[in-house]
């Protein structure tokens, strides 16, 4: 029975991820390796690539700030009553629950050209929906609770004493945290940065509603992925896709470092 078990478990991993790994490969090589080159050097590639990478740090910086923030206030805020901490975790949890399409639309309809709001932001000149901040916010989204549930658990775990001492001798504000607080959550923000990181490359949904996926302005790679697919241009599709799946490699292996030394801390 252990073997039957341990046959069927290779089967799956063959179906769900070295097959389907193996088909991009065989795809973004179909016509050669000067066939790749031009899929990933064409300007449509170049600019999804750059806009993706751009969405990518952008989103990884605020998530990782705000997501610190979020969770030393929902763990060391006494001042909020716990009804407002439960309410604040089941919003954190929000983008568990709904889909990612969904996401994206409850901000077309919050800040799109149509909404009041969405009016106010175009009348001075600062488009959201359909342009760079829209796909920056979708992403986030998407991505909020990813810090937020990977930090919580540490500072739950090493509890307010250290801080609070540290309080007493005279360390105020900024210097605790950067002296008793950081040492601690250092290796689950690294965590929680690789999660947004890896999110932040793989995320289609949302991004396709709000950005409209426009060709040279706001389309990322996951879309030109999604747009050569539907062109019947699979072996373009397959070098973007290459490309995602060499950096979700990469960052599978840097997730499985952190978790060990955040492990060993």
């Amino acid at each position: 029975m252990r073997r039957l078990w341990i046959g069927l478990t290779y089967i799956v991993f063959f179906l769900l991820i070295a097959a389907p790994l193996g088909k991009i490969i065989s795809n973004a090589f179909s016509h050669g390796l000067s066939g790749f080159r031009d899929a990933l050097t064409r300007p449509e590639a170049l600019h999804a690539l750059m806009m993706t990478a751009l969405v990518v740090v952008t989103v990884t910086v605020l998530n990782t700030v705000f997501g610190i923030m979020t969770a030393l206030y929902l763990v060391r805020a006494e001042w909020l009553s716990p009804r407002l901490k439960s309410l604040l975790n089941s919003i954190v949890d929000l983008p568990y629950a709904v889909s990612p399409v969904i996401g994206g639309l409850m901000i077309v309809l919050l800040l799109g050209p149509d909404s009041p709001l969405g009016a106010v932001f175009e009348q001075i000149g600062f488009n959201i929906v359909y342009a760079f901040p829209g796909m920056v916010i979708a992403t986030l989204f998407v991505t909020f609770p990813l810090m937020v549930r990977e930090v919580m658990p540490v500072l739950q775990e090493i509890g307010g004493q250290q801080e609070e001492a540290a309080s007493t001798l005279g360390a105020y504000g900024w210097k605790t945290f950067w002296k008793v607080t950081w040492p601690s959550i250092q290796w689950a923000v690294t965590y929680g940065v690789i999660l947004t990181v890896a999110r932040s490359l793989g995320e289609f949904g949302a991004v396709l509603v709000v950005s409209g996926n426009i060709m040279n302005k706001t389309q990322t790679a996951t879309t030109l992925v999604y747009q050569d697919v539907e062109n019947f241009n699979v072996s373009a599709a397959g070098g973007v896709a290459l490309v995602l799946a060499a950096f979700s490699v990469g960052l599978l292996l840097l997730m499985e470092w952190s978790k060990k030394r955040k492990e060993v801390r």
